[in-house]
């Protein structure tokens, strides 16, 4: 079995744990193929880049950043990710480091169970690539603080013209991210709807929109004046590029979906409660 392994480096246990998974893989008949910026920690590692590497699993860690950097790739070889969460929060991870090798037996033993979770493609105007994002898709501005005017569409039909920093297209596994933040309703993995939703809104009748995965989502940037290079989409946080003025970004459902691996019996439910101290006040100590 050949598992790809994405990490963080910037966790001090990273080194250890890559370690231990190497001197317990060959036991378990499992070939561990590192992302190239990782192989330096261990010496002899196998190392490809993943978009290329004939892989049967992904196993991320490090935090949820790490863990949509390889959901994504993961989500075009179909495959599934497993994430070993070494960060502070971790609200996509399936487990925690110290059961990072037992994980690898149960994987190789197909001791897990997988929770199919939608993902966008994303076009930026008429003739760019397709791209993807996990969490979600986020047209928005840099340079000095100033709202910008945005006119979204569903199935070709105006929605709304929006004042504001920017606009968020979530998923449903997205919907516990940047929307929420933003505002945004939580959205049980299980519903095939988007989010859209907008960053700090000009106006109080403005309010984030539930639309089925089915939809066709554009954006449109109307106030020219932002300078072009200050317009900007950004994928999960982590991909970006820049958007011109009165270029659409549209964003429908992908083909593919991730496949997130889970070791445990913990309910989306339970692990908001845990995570996201949701929940009744009065149930919380102190």
């Amino acid at each position: 079995m050949r598992i790809g392994v994405v990490g963080n480096r910037r966790y001090a246990p990273l080194g250890d744990l890559l370690k231990r998974l190497a001197d317990e893989a060959p036991g378990l008949g499992v070939r561990l193929i590192f992302e190239p910026q990782l192989a330096y920690l261990l010496e002899g590692a196998e190392s490809a880049p993943h978009e290329a590497a004939d892989l049967d699993f992904i196993l991320s860690l490090g935090g949820d950043g790490t863990l949509l950097r390889g959901a994504r790739v993961a989500c075009v070889r179909g495959v599934p990710i497993l994430g070993i969460n070494l960060g502070h929060l971790g609200f996509l991870a399936g487990a925690g480091p110290e059961m990072a090798v037992d994980a690898l037996g149960r994987i190789v033993h197909g001791q897990y169970r997988v929770e199919q979770r939608r993902a966008l493609a994303v076009r930026v105007g008429d003739a760019g690539p397709s791209l993807l994002a996990v969490n979600d898709t986020v047209v928005h501005k840099g340079g000095v603080a100033r709202v910008i005017r945005l006119a979204v569409f569903v199935d070709g039909e105006q929605v709304g013209t929006y004042s504001a920093d920017g606009i968020i297209v979530a998923t449903p596994t997205g919907s516990t991210a940047y929307s929420l933040s933003a505002g945004g309703p939580i959205v049980v993995p299980g519903v095939d709807a988007f989010v859209i939703t907008p960053i700090c809104p000009h106006t109080l009748a403005v309010r984030p929109l539930v639309v089925p995965s089915t939809a066709i989502i554009a954006i449109r940037v109307l106030d020219p004046t932002p300078r072009p290079d200050e317009l900007l989409v950004s994928l999960d946080g982590q991909a970006t590029s820049h958007l011109a003025i009165r270029q659409d970004v549209t964003v429908v459902k992908a083909q593919q979906q991730v496949q997130l691996a889970q070791i445990d019996d913990e309910s989306f439910f339970r692990r908001l409660s845990r995570k996201l101290a949701w929940g009744d006040l009065s149930e919380r100590s102190g």
